[in-house]
């Protein structure tokens, strides 16, 4: 298995309507059609941050997890899920549109444990 950690830093200014979207329109189709472990909505606190300092855009307000058997399967089934004309249909309400995703990230990780 390995895991899709995603990572969105979007528009603060526009965030309450975006986990308003996310939790009526997002959630039910993506839990519908991904193993998704999780997602995550950042609370109005800090982040501690150690090391060097983060970049002035700081750290992402969105992050979710997907789970998938390979780097294969998640290339296939990504662009059928997010090509579709469900899915379009609830991107559209997307508060502030696709300029609303100040920075998106995916990394691929393995459970360690």
């Amino acid at each position: 298995m390995i895991y899709e950690i995603r990572n969105y830093h979007f528009d603060p200014a526009r965030f309450d309507e975006y986990k308003s979207w996310a939790r009526d329109k997002a959630l039910p189709f993506l839990d519908e059609h991904l193993d998704l472990v999780g997602f995550w909505a950042n609370l109005d606190e800090p982040a501690e941050v150690n090391g060097a300092p983060m970049d002035d855009m700081g750290s992402a307000n969105i992050t979710w997890v997907i789970r998938w058997p390979d780097r294969a399967t998640r290339d296939e089934q990504m662009a059928s899920v997010f090509t579709g004309d469900a899915w379009g249909a609830i991107f559209n309400d997307v508060p502030g549109g696709m300029d609303s995703y100040k920075r998106m990230e995916a990394k691929f990780t393995e459970a360690l444990l």
